[in-house]
């Protein structure tokens, strides 16, 4: 695969502007690119969309095998930017942090072992000058205890927040004691401010006029990256294994995975030419409240022959026609709980398509959505749609977060004894109730902790998990089935009708 994987010593480093910046530059010199994200974050790939305006892809070694992983990232990088596409892919939090904090398991330096790329690190500058040598050296000769061998794969240095001389005196410096490259500097930008909230960064929407904030940092990174250097990196034509800290060794196996060889789902064709027919028509919540979707689930779902329809909680007045199934992802339902509750017609036609049998997944926010109230960002408490009892109330601190495990101990509709769906969990957020009606568990990779997690009622499956369908086939088939059944069921009610109302005129 040619690309590079951005990566940083701690988060806030300057992973993202040197991303976005980076594409930006890359886009406007005419190189085919796909964008990638490691972990389960869905904001960071939204910023990719709207910069490079086509889709960007979560890698997770979590979630899938890390065999699954690189074939994800080679089909991904094919479908995005055809043969001869570059890469880039943004790590998560610090090179070396992964599960639990304790393991690089679903690292940034685990993903550069598996894609076998080079990786760039993004170190910020300000308020230190020779000290941020010794820094890359830690970060070169650092060998964690893994099983993965010597090497971190690092081979290039971008300096954020340094102007053009303390740049020139470091590049001289580091260059002539350690084995990496430096491939450039993120000047002091004072009129580029992305804020944040308790989620990451705020979405890109809320950003006045990005497209031009994004064209004015790619004209300013066009002058002080080596974007050049960046991409023979990135294809092979600098050495990218230099001394003890670049080692290219590949990833072993992470341990307590799921065997998906064999899952057809992770062999599916790109969105809207997928191998089966739509069979369904499936209503997706696509607005500013709801915008959280992991780009393998909706083709899951599409090769399970559903169809995919959009549509707004907060601005339509009713569901898709003909929906047979209905989707509503995390977000930010919160920040518009007054307009949620405002469209009253919608809130009800959800509960009521609940209430008669139609199959329905919610996550997070989708969740909170369908509880009978919500306490919004302003601290007033707004009705939602009810389909369960309940109330979502902010706390002032974080309260699940991280990977998890889903299971049943018992057949569901689409969980069955026995087995499970790899999760990830990240809210303030919650309902007193899920302790007492909660149908599975949660359960953390590390250590013993676990809790109830996920509401059943109905057809209707909810929670603050954010699941990732393609780690368990059988539950998306079955959701499929549902569907399908749904709309026989509602098609052979309409025609019995009719047949009544036919036989007496």
């Amino acid at each position: 695969m040619r690309g590079v994987l951005i990566a940083a010593p701690s988060s806030g480093s300057g992973k993202t502007v040197a991303v976005m910046g980076l594409l930006a530059v890359l886009k406007q010199k005419g190189v085919g690119l796909a964008a990638f994200k490691c972990g389960p974050d869905y904001i960071d790939p939204l910023f990719h969309r709207k910069v490079l305006e086509v889709e960007s892809c979560n890698l997770d070694s979590f979630f899938l095998p890390v065999d699954q992983v690189r074939a994800l990232a080679e089909r991904t990088l094919a479908e995005t930017a055809g043969p001869e596409g570059f890469g880039v892919v943004e790590g998560v939090m610090g090179y070396f942090d992964g599960l639990g904090g304790v393991s690089v398991r679903g690292s940034s330096r685990e993903m550069a072992q598996i894609l076998e790329l080079p990786a760039i690190l993004v170190v910020d500058g300000r308020g230190a000058s020779l000290s941020l040598a010794a820094l890359i050296q830690g970060f070169l000769n650092y060998t964690p205890a893994d099983g993965m061998g010597r090497g971190n794969r690092i081979a290039g240095v971008i300096f954020n927040r340094v102007g053009g001389g303390m740049y020139d005196m470091l590049k001289k410096t580091v260059e002539a004691e350690l084995p990496v490259k430096c491939l450039g500097y993120i000047p002091k930008m004072d009129w580029l401010n992305i804020e944040s909230r308790h989620l990451g960064l705020v979405l890109p929407d809320e950003i006045a006029d990005l497209k031009g904030v994004v064209k004015r940092l790619g004209e300013e990174l066009e002058r002080t990256l080596d974007w050049e250097g960046i991409l023979a990196l990135g294809a092979g034509e600098e050495e990218a294994d230099k001394g003890a800290g670049s080692g290219s060794e590949k990833a072993a196996e992470p341990a307590e995975t799921v065997n998906f060889r064999k899952n057809p789902l992770n062999d599916a064709s790109p969105r809207g030419s997928g191998t089966a027919r739509p069979s369904f028509r499936l209503a997706v919540a696509m607005d500013e409240a709801f915008c959280f979707y992991y780009r393998e689930n909706l083709r899951a779902l599409e090769e399970a022959g559903a169809q995919l329809c959009y549509f707004s909680p907060i601005h339509d007045r009713k569901l898709p026609e003909q929906a047979a199934g209905l989707l509503l992802g995390g977000g930010y339902p919160e920040l518009h709980a007054g307009e949620l509750a405002a469209n009253q017609e919608m809130r009800e036609r959800i509960r009521s398509a609940a209430e008669f049998g139609m199959p329905l997944l919610a996550e997070c926010g989708g969740y909170l959505y369908l509880l009978d109230e919500l306490e919004g960002d302003d601290g007033a408490v707004y009705p939602m749609a009810g389909v369960f009892e309940g109330t979502g109330l902010r706390e002032n601190k974080l309260r699940q977060f991280g990977y998890i495990t889903v299971s049943s101990g018992q057949d569901g509709l689409y969980l069955k004894h026995g087995e499970m769906v790899r999760a990830h969990e990240f809210h303030y957020w919650h309902c007193a109730r899920d302790g007492e009606l909660a149908v599975m568990r949660a359960v953390k990779p590390t250590g013993r902790r676990s809790w109830p997690a996920m509401r059943e009622k109905k057809r209707v499956l909810a929670g603050f998990p954010h699941l990732y369908y393609p780690s368990c086939p059988e539950f998306v088939r079955r959701f499929g089935e549902q569907c399908r059944q749904y709309y026989n069921e509602k098609n052979g009610k309409l025609v019995e009708k009719n047949a009544d109302i036919a036989e007496r005129d």
